[in-house]
């Protein structure tokens, strides 16, 4: 009970806080509270003492989940409740505005709590919206960024300030949302926002110098600045753009910069890997350069670079571009075209069915004839192809093509469906003209995928069932319902990863695919029916009509080739280490029920094969996951175990470019004495194979890239990682693939700054440690810090936090 008693002027503020205070030091919460309700009926003014209260009570305190503030305001709001004769209403109006004024001067606690109990108890959303609008500048001005977003959000403010003052320094401190959140609602200000963050994509702007002019001092981490990239920015403008339902032509900056980057694998694609044809390629570079002048003036650029100057003069002359805008080679080149060649076009020639004899001996193929595919663009074929798929028993294979936009836009709608049987493939055309909106036609589509006595047969379905809901929004409003499904990408996981076990089991730990290029369904395809799918015409302008009989050709046979592989597997599973009942195969799911069985989960997944790598990245270079006793020594200089292998080598001997997903990896590495060489996050992947190739490195990449990456450098040259594991044990992985064992004079040999460059021991970044890394002791031994070091940069703190990521049991 309270020990004071109260006199005529009622119980005194300053009696009651600390009181309150030493039971919220203990964390008696059940007294707090009983204490709390009784000194609120003693006090005389209720709302001017819990003022006075706050005005002197400590802030949060570490390890506490709330203030003794937010404490005595919740608690106060209940006790509010059962006295409502206690109001701001009942006070003269000077006194209310007053306490009022009080109360909003405490509104920079960051605590949630704090600050709608204030707002709620004292009706400062009443007060003159030129005053809150006041305080908010303040907070700005105290650089209390973040307080003055929510407390705008909180007061409803946000149509009387600046999006640029507010949002700026919430994004450059990483707090996007917030600022998303203080534009949510207002169209107006979606767009500034939007358009804000668009105008920092522009190819001449320069983030570093504006956040030096106006905001010198904000703490920025590397983290956060990592966040304000231009491909990041990028990102985050179409993002928005889609999320507030803007048009994104409205976003030139970053549509330029998306339309560029576009080209750049175009030409890489083309010009490079070949593996896309000349009309594909004629096609989607008009679709990506559109009427964008500056994005065809690249174009030529770009064509010229790669010693293509017929191809630029003829494009040049396509677009019409001024004189004065080409270089003067294409200029000299337009000259000499012969009229035939005075414009780039696709050539016209004729196709034969069947492909040439070469072709068929490398390639899967279909046993159909051409009159066996029949194209449905009218009532009467569907109905047609109603009758014969809609029979009970029967399996069809899906598939489905759409054109690819190369995230120019956000929208891909299906143009094609194949759905295939074995005497007949039926190919639904959606851009003929009034079909696909028809009733009839969507009708169909439902009644189809929601057959359970008819087996369809897919891979990696999920993709084309987003492509349906943005076909047809019918399906999102009334969900499409998808029984007799049966994905051949969870059986393709399963016969992967049943022979990545297989091949752990062998002397190496690495798992190293037969040398082939071939990934997802073709893939597939080459291990159950012996040839690969020609996948020449995959990103081919499936809009575009007529379709080319190269187009036809590949379209049934991704859906053909279904029927054939399931009908392998289904005959002989046990050749494939697959259970007699192929429908029982599912893909693994993450866990969903609390943070233990979501962590076990990723713990598992991470020494297995990924479902997303699998299918993106067949045929790498899979490093085992390390031993859990082995991999602390292999990263500390401890000798490894007996079976390991002999004699191995020192790190300053490895020398790896590492992909721009790879940075933390990157930074790792060369913090244990191995030359690194790291892509920025705005290079090219093709980059990381020049600098292999000139300077004789490995290069280290995870996803996509890989196939692309290989191809460029010799075997044994690339390799490629788990992207979701963490640097500490990708570095493990990398160690151990190439037998590298670390000593202790090698860690922080290298300069953290220089790539690849090494340091003498009076210009050491490093504070070498005294004996073994992982010995109970961890001595910093008196070094230098190197000169290219930043001053604000500890070399000892940059020891540390490595020797925390060693779990080292004691650090000094």
């Amino acid at each position: 009970m309270i020990s004071s008693t109260p006199d005529s002027n009622g119980l005194d503020p300053t009696v009651l806080r600390e009181q309150l205070f030493e039971l919220w030091r203990s964390n008696d919460l059940q007294t707090f509270r009983l204490e709390a309700q009784e000194g609120f009926s003693e006090l005389n003014d209720p709302l001017e003492a819990i003022l006075t209260i706050l005005e002197s009570s400590p802030a949060k305190q570490k390890a506490r989940g709330h203030s003794l503030g937010a404490h005595i305001l919740k608690e106060f709001q209940s006790w509010l409740k059962e006295h409502p004769q206690v109001m701001l209403t009942s006070l003269p109006e000077q006194q209310a505005t007053a306490l009022k004024h009080r109360a909003l001067f405490l509104l920079i606690d960051t605590q949630t709590t704090v600050v709608e109990c204030l707002i709620n108890i004292y009706q400062l959303t009443t007060l003159d919206p030129a005053t809150l609008r006041l305080h908010v500048v303040k907070l700005l001005a105290l650089k209390c960024y973040k307080e003055a977003a929510v407390l705008a959000i909180k007061l409803n403010l946000q149509n009387e300030l600046n999006v640029e003052e507010i949002c700026t320094p919430l994004i450059f401190q990483d707090k996007l949302s917030l600022a998303e959140t203080f534009v949510a609602g207002h169209t107006h200000l979606e767009h500034q926002l939007v358009s804000l963050i668009d105008s920092w994509c522009h190819p001449n702007f320069s983030l570093t110098d504006m956040m030096s002019e106006r905001f010198p001092n904000l703490s920025r981490s590397k983290h956060s600045l990592a966040h304000i990239q231009p491909k990041i920015l990028t990102k985050h403008v179409f993002r928005l753009a889609g999320k507030f339902n803007i048009d994104q032509a409205l976003c030139r900056n970053a549509l330029y910069k998306r339309r560029l980057d576009s080209l750049r694998f175009l030409m890489f694609k083309r010009f490079l890997e070949k593996s896309m044809t000349d009309e594909n390629f004629s096609d989607h570079v008009q679709t990506v350069v559109a009427d964008d002048l500056e994005v065809q003036i690249q174009l030529v650029e770009m064509l010229r670079k790669y010693c293509e100057l017929e191809k630029a003069a003829q494009w040049s002359l396509r677009y019409s571009l001024p004189r004065h805008r080409l270089p003067w080679e294409v200029w000299d080149a337009q000259q000499s075209l012969s009229p035939e060649l005075q414009h780039e076009g696709n050539p016209t020639h004729s196709e034969d069915w069947m492909p040439s004899e070469a072709h068929c001996q490398k390639f899967y193929q279909v046993p159909l004839t051409k009159d066996k595919v029949q194209h449905v663009d009218s009532l009467e074929a569907l109905q047609c192809c109603r009758d014969t798929l809609l029979k009970e028993g029967g399996v069809v294979g899906v598939d489905m093509e759409w054109q690819p936009t190369f995230g120019c836009t956000s929208i891909q709608q299906v143009a094609l469906i194949q759905l295939a049987t074995f005497d007949t493939v039926f190919l639904l055309d959606l851009c003929a003209n009034g079909f696909c909106q028809h009733p009839e036609t969507i009708i169909f589509i439902r009644s189809f995928f929601c057959e359970r006595n008819v087996l369809k047969v897919g891979y990696g379905m999920a993709g084309d069932l987003k492509c349906l809901r943005s076909t047809w929004p019918q399906f999102v409003e009334e969900p499409l319902k998808m029984e007799g499904m049966l994905d051949l990408l969870n059986i393709h996981q399963k016969i992967q990863c049943g022979k990545v076990k297989s091949a752990q089991c062998g002397p190496r730990e690495v798992v190293v695919g037969e040398d082939s290029s071939e990934k997802g369904l073709s893939l597939l395809v080459q291990q159950v029916l012996g040839k690969a799918l020609d996948k020449s015409e995959q990103m081919s302008n499936w809009e575009k009509r007529p379709l080319r009989v190269s187009q036809i050709r590949y379209a049934v046979t991704d859906a053909y080739c279904l029927l054939d592989v399931y009908s392998v597997l289904s005959t002989n599973p046990t050749k494939f280490g697959l259970p007699s009942d192929l429908h029982s195969i599912s893909l693994r799911q993450p866990g969903k029920n609390g943070d233990a069985k979501q962590k076990d989960t990723k713990s598992k997944m991470r020494k297995h094969i990924s479902s997303k790598e699998l299918t993106e990245c067949q045929g790498a270079q899979w490093v085992s996951p390390p031993c859990s006793d082995t991999e602390n020594s292999l990263l500390c200089g401890k000798k490894p175990p007996e079976d390991s292998p002999p004699a191995p080598l020192a790190p300053q001997q490895l020398r790896v470019v590492c992909d721009n997903m790879l940075q933390g990896l990157g930074r790792y590495l060369r913090c244990l004495g191995v030359n690194v060489v790291m892509l920025e996050n705005n290079d090219d992947h093709i980059v990381a194979a020049k600098l292999a190739q000139a300077e004789h490195r490995v290069i280290l990449t995870c996803g996509q890239p890989y196939q692309t990456l290989r191809s460029h450098v010799g075997v044994g040259r690339c390799l490629s990682l788990d992207c979701s594991e963490k640097a500490r044990d990708q570095a493990v992985r990398v160690l151990r693939h190439f037998n590298f064992r670390p000593s202790p004079c090698d860690i922080f040999s290298r300069c953290q700054l220089l790539a690849g460059g090494e340091v003498s021991t009076g210009q050491s970044s490093a504070f070498l440690m005294g004996g073994d890394v992982m010995r109970t002791s961890c001595v910093l031994a008196d070094r230098q810090p190197c000169l290219c070091s930043p001053p604000e940069e500890k070399p000892h703190c940059m020891l540390v936090t490595v020797i925390s990521m060693w779990h080292c049991p004691d650090k000094t």
